[in-house]
């Protein structure tokens, strides 16, 4: 199986475990800025060179003998299961993506016909009711990852705890997992642990948000979107993500963890 979705800079300085929907976009920039002084021209996932990734065949041996001898410093994002799942929709589901198409081609269609979501038109921009719509998208998301049907899980909304587990079967060692939420004091921590050949000061490294402006602008706080029937929906597909990454059940509104992160503990649940 390897390393799916690591990316390890040129110079070995860093190793990362991308989780989708969990600022991977300006994690990868700062690691391609780290190596070489400038960033990446267009999107971070796209680049081919400048950065070794798992998909990257050249990559995938650098990338395990690194990882299987813990040579390097390595680290993942994660972010609150609520308001990730919200992105997810919006971005993926409602908004056009950067190739000018809707997301996975006829994924859109089946969900209108199939559970009778709506998006926006076929730009995206028109109003509805985004509540009634990310409910039954949630209905969706439950199915694809509890019963694999109508489709695979997509790794926009796949758990968490699931991407971060493949590094951690295959040998792998986290030496920190930090929060969007308090992106500039995780990623500084990470910063200070590793040499780099170009300096990076993060307050001013521009945020690399490549699904901004896909979708409509979410109307409503977040905790308007989620009711006890969606929390449960939630609870039931997050369940390890919630417990391992201590954010709050309890209040969609409440983005910000409720604990710290225990290495001990993921490494232990993750790895069984």
């Amino acid at each position: 199986m390897g390393f799916p979705g690591t990316w390890m800079t040129e110079s070995e300085s860093v190793v990362y475990r991308v989780v989708p929907k969990c600022a991977c976009s300006t994690i990868g920039q700062i690691m391609y800025y780290s190596d070489h002084g400038t960033f990446f021209d267009g999107d971070i996932h796209d680049a081919q060179d400048g950065l070794h990734k798992w998909a990257l065949e050249h990559s995938q041996g650098p990338i395990t003998r690194n990882v299987q001898g813990h040579r390097s410093y390595a680290f993942t994002c994660v972010r609150n299961p609520y308001t990730r799942i919200l992105s997810s929709f919006f971005d993926k589901i409602c908004g056009i993506q950067r190739n000018g198409r809707r997301y996975r081609g006829n994924l859109v269609p089946k969900l209108t016909y199939e559970y009778g979501i709506e998006v926006g038109g076929e730009d995206g921009k028109q109003e509805f009711d985004q509540i009634r719509s990310f409910r039954r998208f949630l209905l969706f998301a439950r199915d694809t990852i509890r019963w694999r049907r109508p489709m695979e899980p997509d790794i926009h909304w796949s758990a968490m705890s699931g991407h971060v587990s493949t590094f951690i079967w295959n040998g792998g060692q986290y030496d920190k997992i930090f929060w969007t939420e308090q992106f500039n004091d995780g990623m500084q921590e990470v910063l200070d642990n590793i040499d780099t050949a170009h300096a990076v000061d993060l307050a001013n490294i521009p945020r690399f948000n490549e699904s901004e402006g896909h979708g409509p602008k979410r109307a409503h706080p977040v905790e308007d979107y989620f009711d006890d029937l969606s929390m449960h929906l939630v609870y039931e597909i997050y369940k390890q993500d919630f417990e391992l990454f201590k954010y709050d059940f309890e209040n969609p509104g409440n983005k910000m963890p409720i604990g710290e992160i225990d290495l001990d503990e993921v490494h232990a649940k993750l790895g069984e």
